[in-house]
């Protein structure tokens, strides 16, 4: 018995070998649902950033009614009828018709000085004063004016002519004031010394000679404009004067033109014009003018004729002036919004709607899994129309397909393309095509045709950037 108790005694006492392996506790994972939340989100906008700096800003546009604001500013030539007279005699010559001013026939215009004695006393008679009256200094008051108000940095050499002007006109003041004195001539004995040059003809005098005399409208070239090779010679009192040389020049016409050279854009609106409003810059008055387009020598010129307003301008050569064209309005948008898309161009026969449907469209030839052909309607958006064609998306069809007429049967390769000039609209939230008819345009703007059957409407929303989304992209603000 007591050997009995020791064996269980052993029995109980005896360890396995694992008998001290102790199993290791894990405690369960416990997951921060709001440190999950924070990853998340802050994965979502890291991307949502780096997707903004990679991808190109959507800025819309509204588009609204307005016109557009062109510079028609040009220099032009100004052709006249102009003869230019020659001196009878040899000696010192003097003017005493005023520049500008209309003379009849038979009028004084110069005298030519055979002794030189008479420019003598010409001289004295300026050196000791001469009175002008008040018609005299309104003439000089206004010429001063004039040419302080519109005077240009860009052009001092009109400074000169200036100069030769006001000279000229004093000296032709004093000059005829000498001469209306004849007895005192008489009593010198210097009377038979003078020779005296009238008028053949009626006419506005000038005194300056630039070899434009008798250049037509048909002979002027873009080298004319060139101002750095203009050449005007000014004709002065006392000046040692020739038989046979040029005395002063004689303007015998009311009808004159400008001549101004354009581009090919204006030249097409000019075309359609048969007058047009020209103002001078020099005085601000305006004029209208009958215009017409000279092509010649690979130039484009405007040719404007006038009827009045010539004496105004008799001693300039190259007026400035502005067209003032009838203000273009309609749809104003950026020109940055316009883009140039390609379309296949299908025959309008082949247009269809839909069964039960308005929905348009086409047949197109498709194959089946057996091998037969078949057709199936295809709905396409139209984007403009002509007599003969459509213009559908290049993203209906592919080059190969075939349209089935729904008449005769024809089938029609759709392979020839085309392009319009249009924006994206994107009032529906996406990049949606608008052709656009444009009616003029300057370097920032253009004003299109409103309401045109696939154009836009005013209010109508646009991409900024035409060049920044495709078609039916999805437009976020």
């Amino acid at each position: 018995m007591g050997a009995g108790r020791g064996k269980r005694r052993n029995k109980r006492g005896k360890r396995g070998p694992n008998s001290n392996k102790i199993a290791k506790y894990r405690p369960p994972i416990n997951i921060n649902l709001g440190l999950v939340i924070f990853a998340v989100l802050f994965v979502y906008i890291l991307v949502v950033i780096v997707s903004y700096f990679r991808s190109t800003p959507i800025t819309p546009y509204e588009v609204t009614l307005g016109s557009l604001a062109v510079n028609n500013t040009y220099t032009g030539i100004a052709l006249r009828e102009e003869t230019v007279v020659d001196c009878d005699y040899t000696g010192y010559v003097n003017y005493y018709a005023r520049e500008g001013e209309r003379v009849a026939v038979n009028s004084l215009v110069y005298t030519v000085d055979s002794s030189g004695e008479i420019s003598e006393m010409l001289n004295k008679g300026s050196e000791e004063g001469t009175s002008l009256s008040d018609e005299d200094m309104t003439e000089l008051r206004t010429q001063i004016s004039s040419f302080s108000r519109y005077f240009s940095p860009v052009d001092f050499l009109d400074t000169y002519n200036f100069k030769f002007d006001i000279e000229g006109t004093v000296v032709k003041l004093a000059n005829y004031q000498v001469l209306s004195g004849i007895d005192s001539l008489n009593a010198a004995n210097l009377a038979d010394s003078i020779s005296f040059g009238y008028s053949a003809q009626s006419g506005i005098v000038v005194y300056s000679n630039d070899g434009y005399e008798d250049v037509t409208p048909e002979e002027i070239t873009a080298a004319d404009f060139e101002r750095e090779e203009y050449n005007k010679e000014q004709f002065h009192n006392n000046d040692l004067i020739d038989e046979g040389d040029a005395a002063y020049k004689l303007i015998t016409s009311e009808n004159w033109s400008i001549i101004v050279p354009i581009d090919e854009d204006k030249a097409k609106e000019l075309e359609t014009e048969s007058y047009v409003n020209v103002r001078f810059l020099k005085n601000n008055y305006t004029s209208w003018a009958s215009v017409s387009v000279l092509r010649q020598d690979g130039q484009i010129f405007a040719e404007l004729d006038f009827n009045n307003s010539m004496i105004t301008f008799a001693t300039d050569r190259f007026i400035e002036i502005e067209l003032l064209s009838n203000a273009k309005e309609g749809l104003k948008i950026p020109n940055s919004a316009i883009v140039e898309k390609s379309f296949y161009l299908i025959p309008v026969s082949y247009l269809i709607k839909g069964d039960n449907s308005d929905e348009t469209g086409f047949m197109r030839e498709t194959y089946l899994e057996d091998g037969s052909v078949s057709a199936e309607f295809v709905k396409a958006t139209i984007y403009n129309q002509t007599e003969d064609e459509c213009y559908v998306d290049e993203s209906v069809f592919a080059i190969g397909d075939y349209v089935i007429s729904p008449d005769s049967g024809e089938k029609y390769p759709v392979s020839k393309q085309g392009t319009l000039i249009g924006v994206y609209n994107i009032n529906k939230g996406y990049a949606d095509f608008k052709q656009i008819t444009i009616l003029y345009q300057n370097d920032e703007y253009s004003i299109v045709k409103s309401n045109t059957e696939y154009g836009l409407s005013v209010y109508d929303h646009i991409v900024l950037k035409g060049e920044s989304v495709n078609e039916n992209d999805f437009i976020y603000e």
